[in-house]
């Protein structure tokens, strides 16, 4: 069944351009035209909610291209995510240990009765932060 993009919009949750956009980096394909107009199948609404989710939890497109694109067509899923998940974990323990010193400061901050940021530090209200080597962008 050939659908248009507008409806694989309304299904998926995601916009025609980025839908345009998914189709332009090779991560879906449209089936043809209609028309004139892109037509899609339902595993082009499959690889989009897959897109969907990787992308609201934080996968880059990077990410999403190697799971859906990276690996020979009889790569089963559990081997991909295997490969994809030793890397992303890495990433994941850098972000929760800075949250974890973030959400300490901040507790910290809700209990503080000092009267100036100086004090804060003079009286270790809220010690100064442990800042990593990494260049911020």
């Amino acid at each position: 069944m050939a659908l248009s993009i507008g409806d694989v919009s309304r299904e998926t949750g995601i916009a025609p351009s980025a839908i345009r956009f998914y189709e332009s980096q090779g991560l879906i394909a449209a089936n043809g035209r209609s028309s004139g107009r892109r037509t899609f199948d339902r595993d082009s609404i499959d690889a989009l909610k897959v897109i969907r989710m990787a992308r609201e939890l934080g996968f880059t497109l990077g990410d999403i291209r190697l799971l859906l694109t990276g690996f020979s067509s009889d790569t089963p899923p559990n081997v991909r995510w295997r490969e994809l998940a030793q890397r992303k974990l890495r990433e994941v323990n850098d972000v929760l240990g800075r949250a974890t010193a973030m959400k300490g400061l901040l507790e910290k901050g809700l209990r503080c009765d000092c009267i100036t940021v100086h004090d804060c530090l003079a009286f270790d209200c809220n010690p100064p932060v442990q800042l990593s080597r990494k260049r911020v962008t």
